[in-house]
Formats: structure tokens, sequence, C-alpha cells
């Protein structure tokens, strides 16, 4: 009866934890994101080792922006086409949304994790995309800083 009761509180422990995101937290979506797993309903997992495009996510005070594809380049730039995403940023009651939409369809996808290195978003099918963020790749000038 002990361990039931043990597990049982912590359990709440972890759900009276959940990361409470602020308006003021928005801001951290601006920049680059680069995908490291997703987790299906089931539990499952897949990892992603090194990515050919990373999300670009560009949002203003007003919680609006766009989210596009680019491409990371070895000299520290990034490979970008006219293609993008409109997102708002929605909240209700405790939960934070982002809001996409295209000349042909609309969704959304609830941001679970937000902080300065991590992104969890998670979609209508029940997946969770887990990000870190990302800078630009430079392999050239030995480690310089990419401009």
């Amino acid at each position: 009866m002990k361990k039931v009761f043990g597990v049982l509180l912590i359990a709440l422990l972890f759900v009276g934890c959940k990361q409470k995101i602020n308006p003021a937290d928005v801001a951290k979506i601006s920049g680059y994101w680069e995908i490291e797993k997703v987790v299906f309903e089931d539990g499952n997992e897949k990892k992603y080792g090194a990515n050919e495009s990373f999300d670009y996510f560009q949002i203003d005070k007003k919680n609006v922006g766009i989210r596009k594809k680019v491409m990371p380049q070895l000299d520290g730039t990034f490979l970008v086409n006219d293609t993008f995403e409109n997102v708002k940023v929605r909240f209700a009651d405790d939960q934070i949304f982002l809001d996409y939409s295209t000349p042909y369809m609309k969704w959304s996808e609830e941001i679970l994790t937000l902080t300065d290195k991590e992104l969890v978003v998670l979609n209508a099918e029940k997946k969770e995309y887990h990000y870190k963020k990302a800078g630009p790749i430079n392999l050239d000038d030995y480690g310089k800083k990419a401009k």
C-alpha cells in the first residue's frame, strides 16, 4: 500500500510541475530549430541524427509571424526559398497553440515545452515533436563564428 501511495504522490508531483508558458516566453520561439525526435501516441520514438533542414520561426510582438524550412550550409549560411507558413500564437486557458495557415490548409499544434533551448509541440495526430535550438553550421575558417 505504501508503494502505491508513493507512486501516486510522485505522479502528482510531475503533473503539478508542468511548465507554465507565459506571453513573455513567446519571443523564445523566434529562431532556428532542429528536430531531435518524434514521440508517437503509443510511446514509440523516431530519433533524428543530422538534419538536412531546420525550421525557422519569426514571431513578432503581436504574436504573428512565419515558419519556413531552411537548409544549413557548411559556410554558416542557410538556403531558403519563398515557401512559408503563416503562424499565430494563441493562448487558450492554460494552453498555448501555434496556429498555422497556408492558402491550402490550416492546422494547430499545442506547445508543451518552451525554453531557450527546447521546443516541444503536440499535433492533432498526438505526435510530439521535440526540437532543440540550432544555429548556423560553420566548418569553414576552423570554427570561427559564423555571421
